[in-house]
């Protein structure tokens, strides 16, 4: 068991969420959250809405918009509560029913794994925590106010080759598109842009963590990867609750359903997952009663299907990042497992020089990533912490990558060659399989399933 973490819960018993303030004027709506850990120090983090280009049609400021802030802080809890990890928590500003304690107390748990994992700490879902909401009680289906909604498509933006693919699904719905962004970058903005979204169509929000906690990480105290993906479904429910917007419009594929631990429930795109994603549907359905709907418009289909898919979008190549330790620079790094993921899973469907020209360099020729590879193909029991996809799926893209070569008499790159001779007579079905596959687990909305399926008749070819 971790000595700080056993250490820091005894000294600090009690993380309490005192409050949280909604701030409007003309351009923004700013909210600012309470938070502090008793006998360490206060947290009062802030987010702010760019309202200067929208048409507010709900008050920003309403019970509605209230009630979702408060389950916006709830969502934003975890990255405070993580450097001492307080056993009790304590809820003064807003109520829960006792399901939707039940609910919250899911999220963090299964959301933190990660956190728990790496830092090694022993817990479970009863132990972790105890939530105590101390506001006013409140019974299930609470009273709810006329909504006015615009019909709008709230589609959250990476900058990634996902969202990519989204974007060009529901390009003929142009009209009602919204581009989000969380804390905006240049891919971000420049995706957006190839997708034919104007500058005037975007819902910007700024997220801050207050330096209290950066100064506390510093400091030695627990660090570690919280859901926040909850985030931005939250924020996003919010925006879309201001503006009127009928579909939050998600990017996640099947593979995020997957962990990171063989044999192990250890997840770390648990908030991407189809478990979060129908969770979310439910407690908003219950608790707000709003015609909102949030999902995941490639939930069908694996990262294979979706590399294929995207390899056809040339107007985004030039564009697109998912690199996160590039992502200030705006670049692909070319030395983590998130680049090599990307470069592997396009390889069968990309020329190599189409490949080095969006890279900078031939990933596939980088010895010194062959641990990285290794996990990433499932030769170790540990996937990396990453927005990365299943092994089975980084494989079928290497078989069909060293066919290709070997088809065109090209001299395999050192790590396809390593993999050819470790075990591609092994994996000659996979692509094939993978390709064909459909997720029938998704809560796709009947209006969207022409776009779906055209998608499918396009991958599931083999070529």
């Amino acid at each position: 068991m971790n000595e700080k973490y056993e250490r820091f819960r005894e000294q600090y018993p009690t993380f309490y969420y005192d409050g949280y303030e909604i701030a409007k004027s003309a351009d923004c709506v700013r909210i600012r959250y309470a938070f502090r850990i008793e006998g360490l120090c206060a947290f009062q983090p802030e987010i702010n809405i760019l309202t200067g280009n929208l048409n507010i049609l709900n008050d920003a400021d309403g019970p509605a918009a209230r009630d979702i802030a408060f389950s916006l802080g709830l969502a934003e809890l975890p990255s405070y509560w993580k450097c001492c990890c307080p056993p009790n928590i304590e809820v003064r500003c807003g109520a829960l029913t006792g399901a939707e304690a039940a609910w919250w107390k899911k999220l963090w748990f299964n959301g933190c794994g990660e956190f728990f994992y790496r830092n090694g700490i022993e817990t479970d879902l009863d132990a972790f925590a105890d939530l105590k909401p101390t506001g006013q009680t409140r019974e299930a289906g609470a009273s709810r106010e006329p909504f006015r909604t615009g019909g709008l498509n709230i589609i959250p933006v990476g900058g990634g080759k996902d969202s990519c693919v989204t974007l060009d699904l529901l390009s003929a719905q142009k009209e009602h598109n919204y581009c989000f962004t969380v804390n905006d970058q240049p891919a971000r903005t420049e995706t957006a842009a190839a997708a034919g979204c104007p500058a005037g169509r975007f819902i910007r929000t700024l997220r801050t963590i207050d330096p209290e906690l950066l100064k506390k990480n510093a400091e030695g105290y627990l660090n570690g990867h919280t859901p926040f993906s909850s985030v931005v479904a939250f924020l996003s429910f919010y925006c879309a609750y201001i503006t009127g917007a009928a579909n939050i419009v998600l990017s996640n594929e099947s593979s995020a359903n997957e962990g990171n631990i063989e044999g192990g429930g250890v997840n770390h795109q648990y908030s991407k997952s189809f478990e979060f994603e129908k969770d979310f549907a439910d407690y908003t359905r219950a608790r707000y009663g709003l015609p909102i709907r949030y999902f995941s418009l490639l939930r069908p289909f694996n990262e294979l299907q979706i590399a294929k898919q995207f390899a056809s979008l040339k107007h985004f190549h030039g564009a697109f990042k998912s690199c996160n330790a590039g992502s200030r620079q705006n670049i692909w790094c070319g030395r983590c497992p998130k680049c090599l993921f990307v470069y592997m899973i396009l390889s069968p469907f990309l020329e190599p020089e189409e490949l080095r020209d969006i890279f900078g360099v031939d990933m596939l020729d980088k010895e010194e990533l062959r641990g990285e590879f290794d996990a990433l193909a499932g030769f170790t029991p540990e996937k990396p912490f990453e927005c990365v996809g299943t092994a089975d799926e980084v494989r079928a893209a290497l078989y069909m990558t060293a066919r290709k070569y070997a088809r065109r008499g090209l001299k395999p790159p050192r790590l396809l060659e390593y993999y050819t001779g470790l075990r591609a007579d092994r994996d000659a079905a996979l692509g094939e399989k993978l390709l064909k596959a459909f997720d029938s687990e998704n809560n796709i909305p009947a209006a969207f399933a022409g776009r779906v399926s055209e998608m499918y008749d396009d991958v599931s070819t083999i070529d």
